[in-house]
């Protein structure tokens, strides 16, 4: 299929010229797709109490699935996205040992998740353990699992049609040693997020013929104080084929997404929703021949 380019509204009508990319005209032959993300939930379940004192009556399971639910039903051609760090935070964790977050993540009909370091928190054997109860699948292109029996479940990348979009997605994760006790993950074995994302993009905008490219990234959006360390910033600059990075690690809170010159000056959209369930990030595409441009915001749960 020839390559369609992308013209997205907010969900709130917010003119597109907010991310500093021009509004084109829209056309009547146009598809549609939203795309939904979350990360770094941590294993918050409930919202939090109406008395705390930095997220008053915020978050909760019940109501993101309800928001998920009135966006599907506003348009029904969804692709929701997890950027890791799914485990660990509360108690419900330590019960349950993950399960019941993925039971929950399942009947919210996620895609697809990358993995964050907490994740591997009970041992690859833990998360292994946990996988029947996740309807959906998991990325991860930089974490070499060969050697471990995540072999052949956690696939480098996936593609989606969406409506006859074509849709290749991946998966990157933070450098593991020092971060992760050694016998929690094993025998896997970090590659260089760059040097992988160059060939993944070049599979699948090349040889799968993907109308978007999405990175699901758990680097961490940016390191001012270490400018030499891989971050989601760092990466879309120094890559190029991406359309959009999906990020978490640093839970960075952003009302709208950033948008960050690749190698080949070409704009690369780059967002990540903070913590614990709180936002849930939104942007919508409409598919035509015309130029792309592209916005998109947080929707506080």
């Amino acid at each position: 299929m020839k390559r369609r380019t992308f013209i997205q509204k907010t969900a709130a009508g917010t003119a597109l010229a907010g991310l500093g990319l021009p509004l084109t005209g829209f056309t009547s032959d146009v598809k549609r797709l939203t795309v939904l993300h979350t990360n770094d939930v941590h294993s918050y379940i409930d919202p939090f109490p109406a008395d705390d004192p930095r997220n008053p009556d915020k978050g909760g399971v019940a109501r993101r699935a309800a928001l998920i639910e009135s966006i599907r039903k506003e348009n029904p051609n969804v692709l929701l996205l997890d950027a890791g760090d799914i485990f660990q935070g509360t108690p419900y964790f330590n019960y349950y040992g993950g399960e019941l977050e993925f039971r929950l993540m399942s009947m919210m009909k996620y895609d697809l998740a990358t993995m964050g370091n907490h994740d591997f928190d009970n041992g690859i054997e833990g998360f292994y353990e946990q996988l029947p109860h996740a309807s959906f699948g998991f990325v991860s292109a930089n974490y070499n699992f060969s050697k471990t029996i995540l072999n052949d479940i956690v696939k480098p990348y996936r593609i989606f049609d969406k409506n006859g979009i074509k849709v290749g997605v991946f998966g990157l994760g933070i450098e593991l040693h020092g971060l992760v006790d050694k016998k929690n993950y094993g025998e896997t074995v970090y590659l260089d997020p760059v040097a992988v994302t160059r060939e993944i993009v070049s599979e699948l905008k090349n040889r799968q013929k993907c109308d978007l490219v999405i990175c699901l990234s758990h680097l961490g959006y940016e390191y001012k104080n270490d400018p030499a360390k891989i971050s989601d910033v760092k990466l879309a600059s120094l890559t190029s084929g991406i359309d959009l990075i999906i990020g978490g690690h640093t839970h960075t809170f952003m009302e709208r997404p950033a948008v960050v010159k690749n190698a080949e000056g070409d704009d690369v959209v780059v967002n990540q929703v903070g913590c614990y369930g709180l936002n849930l990030g939104r942007i919508d595409f409409e598919l035509s021949e015309k130029p792309v441009s592209v916005g998109g915001r947080s929707i506080v749960v």
